[in-house]
């Protein structure tokens, strides 16, 4: 393991730069080797050599070992998060970033969803519901690539079933039946219905926002209802799922709380609220 590139070095010079000291005003030679062994104890030597002149020295001696052990710890963070899954076998070690994928791409989701609620709260403005169009473009991306995730995931575990088993990895199981249990399911397919039926309800909306609300047009009022309709039959259908895959949820979290990271946030508890 390569750690303190920076600390010996500077022991060196620092032991150096006392058996210098040492030299130049004839005193004991072994100091520079207790420097050498206990870097901690210069100041004392400082004060010991020079008296009260050794505030400079002393003050310089302070910043800069203070800075190479900070640089240290730094460093030694860094190797060590860049081989946190140096030990490990090579299954786990994929088993990990996958886990680590699906964390990033749900908690992406769910500041995604939170974002969404936000839009649909805003009135009914052409450029707001360009705006909102635009995120469920972007929002079915995030799905798309949550989804993917979840996938992988679960393939992953099947393929390497004995393994897991062998090394009694169960939260990896426990991830992968709460993502193949029935509540679940019909929530992500719920939304993928609600995200359609508001886009076209907005699209309809915004092309024809002036015989809307403008010009009042019975045949456009119509046209609009029945998006509405559909679209508001789709915001109860995904509450009603969402809150069955919340207390489903909760109860899983309660019993395995070590899925916690992987699964949707606790924030998707609001219901969505309806576009006016």
């Amino acid at each position: 393991m390569i750690v303190y590139y920076l600390y010996f070095p500077y022991v060196a010079v620092l032991a150096g730069l006392m058996f210098y000291e040492c030299f130049k005003n004839s005193k004991p030679r072994w100091w520079s080797y207790v420097v050498l062994v206990a870097p901690i104890t210069t100041p004392y030597f400082i004060f010991k050599s020079r008296k009260e002149a050794g505030i400079v020295p002393f003050a310089l001696f302070l910043s800069t070992f203070t800075l190479v052990v900070v640089a240290e710890f730094f460093l030694y963070g860094r190797y060590m998060e860049a081989n946190k899954y140096s030990g490990m076998s090579p299954v786990v070690r994929n088993m990990i970033v996958l886990s680590d994928q699906l964390k990033d791409s749900t908690a992406k989701l769910d500041n995604a969803l939170i974002k969404l609620e936000n839009l649909s709260k805003v009135e009914s403005r052409i450029n707001e519901i360009k705006k909102t169009i635009d995120f469920i473009h972007q929002l079915r991306d995030i799905m798309k690539k949550n989804q993917e995730d979840i996938e992988h995931l679960k393939k992953y575990t099947s393929d390497y079933q004995q393994f897991f088993v062998k090394k009694d990895l169960e939260w990896v199981f426990d991830i992968q039946r709460f993502y193949h249990n029935r509540n679940v399911v019909n929530h992500y397919n719920s939304l993928e219905k609600y995200l359609f039926s508001f886009e076209e309800l907005l699209k309809y909306t915004y092309v024809n926002f002036y015989n809307i609300t403008k010009v009042k047009s019975e045949e456009h009022l119509k046209n609009y209802d029945e998006y509405y309709l559909r679209y508001r039959r789709a915001v109860d259908s995904h509450n009603r799922f969402n809150v069955k895959r919340i207390e489903y949820q909760n109860a899983y979290l309660h019993q395995y709380p070590e899925t916690k990271p992987y699964l949707p946030g606790e924030r998707q508890t609001d219901t969505f609220k309806l576009w006016e």
